[in-house]
């Protein structure tokens, strides 16, 4: 049987209780075959000390995203996904509203995935471009 996007995206969600994702209230809000679409509002949880959006809480979002998005991708029964290196270039400034984190396979193997994760704000303004390298590793049974 085949799970609706909607039922999809609230077991993610129910999964992120007690995690960072829900200290930074990031939500899964769409997916599709190689996308995963992460949502987080910018306000004074997630500021630098001037009132702008903190660049580790935008490479927060980034890895949590990309990270679900092996998984969601993975036989998650056998394995679980660790993420290897992460970066981030920050593009532009954000005071309020919300930034989206769509991230996007570039390479889907077994053992390693490589993730574009393009952070934008509530007007389609890009944000902050980040990579993500992820690996694969079997269980303990």
């Amino acid at each position: 049987m085949q799970l609706s996007k909607e039922d999809v995206l609230a077991h993610a969600n129910s999964v992120c209780k007690n995690t960072l994702m829900e200290t930074l209230n990031i939500e899964m809000v769409d997916y599709g075959e190689n996308f995963l679409v992460a949502r987080m509002p910018v306000n004074s949880r997630v500021y630098q000390p001037d009132g702008v959006l903190h660049g580790g809480a935008t490479a927060a979002l980034a890895e949590s995203v990309g990270s679900f998005a092996s998984h969601m991708f993975m036989d998650i029964e056998n394995m679980f996904v660790r993420g290897l290196e992460i970066t981030a270039n920050h593009l532009k400034s954000v005071s309020e509203g919300h930034v989206y984190a769509k991230a996007t396979f570039l390479h889907k193997g077994r053992t390693t995935q490589l993730l574009d994760i393009r952070i934008t704000d509530d007007h389609d303004n890009l944000v902050s471009i980040c990579r993500l390298s992820t690996i694969s590793l079997p269980k303990n049974k």
